[in-house]
């Protein structure tokens, strides 16, 4: 099943962001259905894509796109008057023909997903203080913590937010496009320093080892136990998201 589609009351609906800033409880979409042909067909080919896909907001990866005539799609559907301000509790998501989830629920199983980056945090310094994780073990939950980092900070991005009338000025949309960009510069950054200290940590573990001779290669790690199988809600809300 397509992620960012579900239902309000008997109309198809497109979930443009998931919820708003300050407003949890509402959310922005459009009804596909609505739409002119060459609108509709532009920004459901990009919602079925791979990056339509793998992007938590679709507005992410339409205000990335034009539409045949040119236009930012997320623009022109704020210019059109297309986008609409609704309460995620009157959305429905279908992940599977079997399960729907309110989309209200899915945004609170969402966040409690995300939280886990707080129980590998705690698992990093217990690691500090006492050195009994096992060294592959504790390269890998760094490496997953640092892409979860990556991943919320574009998920914090603070998204657009249409007024009731439905409409977003040029200004609005020019200073979430710099903020997006602020947070990808902040980002590398980080990454660049922490590689950094990474290197300097391994001259010191072994001050032999030559770092341009170093090829990048996959690192073996110890054999994960197999999630426990969810029912029920949580199980559906996962789909959705996946």
């Amino acid at each position: 099943m397509l992620k960012h589609i579900g239902r309000h009351g008997d109309r198809k609906v497109a979930i443009i962001f998931r919820e708003l800033p300050g407003e949890d409880h509402m959310c922005l979409v459009i009804y596909p259905e609505t739409l002119p042909t060459h609108i509709h067909n532009t920004i459901m080919g990009i919602l079925e894509s791979a990056p339509g896909q793998a992007s938590p907001n679709l507005a992410d990866v339409l205000h990335r796109n034009l539409l045949p005539d040119g236009r930012v799609i997320l623009q022109a559907l704020h210019n059109e008057g297309m986008l609409k301000k609704i309460q995620t509790n009157q959305v429905i998501i279908t992940p599977t023909a079997q399960s729907n989830v309110k989309l209200d629920e899915l945004n609170r199983i969402v966040k409690e997903m995300e939280s886990g980056a707080d129980a590998l945090k705690r698992m990093q310094e217990l690691d500090a203080n006492a050195g009994f994780v096992d060294p592959a073990v504790k390269r890998k939950a760094e490496k997953a913590f640092k892409e979860g980092r990556i991943a919320d900070a574009e998920a914090m991005i603070t998204p657009l937010m249409a007024p009731a009338t439905g409409a977003l000025d040029d200004q609005s949309l020019a200073a979430n496009m710099l903020a997006q960009a602020k947070k990808m510069e902040a980002d590398a950054k980080g990454l660049v320093a922490e590689a950094a200290r990474m290197k300097k940590e391994a001259q010191k573990m072994f001050p032999a080892v030559n770092m341009k001779a170093v090829k990048t290669a996959p690192v073996a790690v110890a054999a994960e136990p197999v999630a426990t199988k969810t029912r029920g809600r949580k199980k559906a809300a996962a789909d959705a998201v996946q």
